[in-house]
């Protein structure tokens, strides 16, 4: 691991003294993370056992700084640092201690063991427990697809649990703050219904979806002598990053906390919050810098050239004359009074939608070819990544030779094409489940699998596929000049592939992850075959098989016992069909081709917390760029511990949706900017990707800095 020159301030924040609380603040790109992963190292190296440590963050993701410093073999040998989120420290403690927790929380089995629910399988329970009342009218006031009502419900329960209130008072403070049709209200008693059925039918079977670990830790466990004595015990020292983007629960409990640490570095992202909607509270992360006895404040960007920080505090003051105070900007007014952007912003210009995208992927070409630019340091942003879009663009990027990755979290398992041919795959290899895939589909596989052409694959799924019987008939089969028309070397393939899905049908069928893994390391991943060489599909098959995993685990137990033998594997193609929102794997945040133009979702790109010498930001006129997702059963702002706190009972009205859009905008925009080195490229259709003429906030503030300057 290579070490950096440090600056001053950071060395200060990392060779403090071994018994200092320090609060960290700044923008971001002002070096923060770099001064917590030396002082990290500082650390280690004066002695400190690093099973001694522990690095919090509010996701996985972004302990990669502090995971390269742990994994380095620089490292002297002595015990592992603890890398955690609080909901990980949760779940463990839970895990550990359940004997002391079972019972008190009311669990109807606590002599048993518990399993705990990834976010699929926690919408696989919930889908159970509602499909039923949908059918009696539940929610028929509104239009939504059920995985995202399911989610919606769930994601109440979850802000119930991380602001700190019961969970059955969730559709009282939606009801209490709504201002509109009175029919919402119908619906926020069914979503706390629902909730209600849910957190009761977990109780029952010994589930503990997120916020019941949460809650179940922090009301029955923390509390608990034996259990605070052991994490106080355990971790002497403390390193808590990204502070802004974690919970309520989060910073109440480093707040009881702190006091046993013999020394703390809360990292607080002035202008962060990008997590709000999943329940990230800045002012109570804020609130905590009154605990340290030291402050220090870094204001100087180590990746924002001083136009670009110019342009970034620019916007930010068009959009919000007044930011808070702990939003941080990276200059001073004066600084930059009365100026003009120059070439550190370009404007492409066009009527329609898809001239735009060609004018970007010629302008990506370009830089690549011509000014030498590494693709990785290349993003194209955008509100929202639709599947349109994405295959739009990275297609005509291809078609130019430009390397391209995308990375879309939100995006479900079912929608990967790799996922689409092993599901097919595994529903050839097992005729039982009743699930017959189309032509279609096996076409669609043979294409993956074969690493073949569609037109080679339509015909050999034409001859050698029976829909009725499952049936797949050997190459030796076909006429001699049909199998020329396919050529012998995919019909080679083809009969290794048969022949294993034949014996295997002759076998005793494995579970579902564990077959999908032996036909990848047999036959899939083989020399010639499709995912030989295809690093995205093998990112996908490994999240695949990770999702069908923790799925057998967290069910198996419960259904078995409900209705004897259940076919796991065919209940879990029935929830990803149901379009299930996928869990966060983390390798498809790590294993990714870093010498490759990046396309994603704004917010996506700002939570991986990684800079870009360019930057292109799609459909600038669009309203996505700061409104708030359509979500009838739940409101991030209104299930807030902020909300409650100022006026309990207060009604949302438009002025607070203004302001919020208003405080999002220039948060998103902000932070894009300050991640961002050289120029910012402005795409800008006449009709944008629906066809309608876009006059956003965001093109409106971009034209008041043209006009006006700064």
């Amino acid at each position: 691991m290579t070490r950096l020159k440090l600056t001053p301030e950071q060395k200060s924040v990392a060779r403090a003294p071994l018994e200092s609380r320090t609060f960290l603040s700044g923008p971001a790109s002002c070096g923060k993370t770099t001064a917590g992963v030396e002082r990290l190292h500082h650390l280690l190296k004066q002695g400190i056992p690093g099973e001694a440590i522990l690095v919090l963050t509010p996701q996985r993701t972004l302990q990669d700084p502090y995971l390269g410093l742990i994994h380095s073999p620089e490292r002297d040998p002595g015990g592992e640092v603890t890398p955690a989120t609080v909901g990980g420290l949760a779940r463990r403690m839970v895990d550990l201690f359940w004997p002391l927790a079972g019972e008190a929380a009311g669990f109807t089995h606590p002599d048993q063991a518990p399993s705990f629910l990834t976010i699929e399988t926690a919408q696989y329970y919930m889908a159970h427990l509602v499909r039923p009342l949908l059918d009696q009218g539940y929610f028929e006031s509104i239009t939504i697809d059920r995985n995202r009502l399911y989610a919606q419900i769930l994601d109440n329960l979850n802000k119930s649990a991380a602001i700190g209130f019961p969970h059955t008072e969730i559709g009282t403070r939606l009801d209490t703050a709504w201002f509109g049709d009175p029919v919402q209200r119908r619906v926020y008693a069914d979503a706390q219904d629902c909730a209600s059925r849910f957190r009761a039918y977990c109780l029952e079977h010994n589930l503990l979806d997120f916020s019941l670990q949460l809650e179940v830790f922090w009301e029955h466990l923390w509390p608990q002598e034996i259990v605070r004595a052991h994490l106080v015990r355990t971790y002497r020292h403390l390193i808590y990053d990204n502070v802004e983007e974690d919970i309520p629960r989060a910073h109440d409990l480093v707040r009881d906390w702190t006091p046993h640490f013999d020394s703390t570095l809360l990292i607080y992202d002035q202008g962060g919050g990008f997590r709000r909607f999943l329940g990230a509270d800045i002012e109570t992360g804020w609130s905590l810098a009154e605990l340290s006895n030291r402050q220090v404040v870094m204001a100087t960007s180590h990746v924002a050239s001083t136009p670009i920080a110019h342009l970034g505090d620019a916007l930010a003051r068009s959009i919000r004359p007044d930011p808070p105070a702990h939003f941080g900007l990276l200059t001073g007014m004066a600084d930059h009074a009365e100026k003009v952007p120059g070439d550190e912003l370009s404007i492409l210009q066009t009527r329609f939608y898809p001239e735009l995208l060609d004018a970007v992927a010629n302008e990506t070409a370009t830089l690549i070819g011509e000014a030498r630019l590494p693709p990785g340091e290349i993003v194209i942003l955008a509100p929202y990544l639709s599947d349109a879009l994405r295959f739009a663009l990275m297609n005509r990027l291809t078609a130019r030779g430009v390397p391209v990755r995308s990375h879309r979290p939100s995006r479900s398992l079912r929608d990967e094409p790799a996922t689409r041919s092993l599901l097919t795959l595994a529903a050839l290899a097992h005729p039982a489940w009743g699930l017959r895939p189309t032509r279609f589909d096996v076409a669609h596989t043979f294409t993956l699998s074969l690493d073949t052409d569609l037109v080679r694959a339509q015909l050999l799924a034409e001859i050698v596929y029976r829909e009725r019987d499952f049936r797949l008939s050997p190459f030796d089969k076909i006429r001699t000049e049909v199998q020329q028309r396919i050529s012998y070397a995919v019909g080679q393939r083809y009969t290794v592939l048969h022949d294993w899905l034949r014996d295997y049908r002759r076998s005793a069928p494995l579970p579902l992850d564990h077959f999908l893994r032996r036909f990848f390391g047999e036959i899939l991943s083989q020399p010639g075959f499709g995912f030989h060489s295809n690093l995205d599909s093998v990112r996908v098959t490994a999240s695949l098989i990770e999702s069908i995993k923790k799925f057998r685990l967290a069910l198996e137990p419960v259904l078995l016992e409900q209705a004897g033998t259940v076919d796991l594997g065919r209940e879990y193609i029935a929830t990803l069909n149901d379009g299930v929102i996928a869990a966060q794997y983390v390798q498809a945040w790590r294993d990714e081709d870093t010498e490759a133009v990046l396309v994603a979702p704004a917010h996506t790109f700002l939570m991986m917390n990684r800079p870009a010498t360019v930057q292109f930001w799609l459909d600038a006129g669009s309203g996505g760029w700061y409104e708030r997702l359509s979500q009838p059963l739940t409101h991030p702002y209104v299930l807030s511990r902020t909300w409650e706190a100022e006026e309990p009972g207060r009604l949302w009205t438009d002025a607070d949706e203004v302001q919020a859009t208003s405080d999002a905008l220039v948060r998103l925009s902000a932070g894009l900017l300050r991640r961002c080195r050289e120029r910012l490229y402005l795409g800008l259709s006449e009709l944008g990707e629906s066809g309608f003429e876009q006059r956003g906030e965001l093109l409106r503030s971009f034209q008041l800095i043209l006009q006006t300057g700064a």
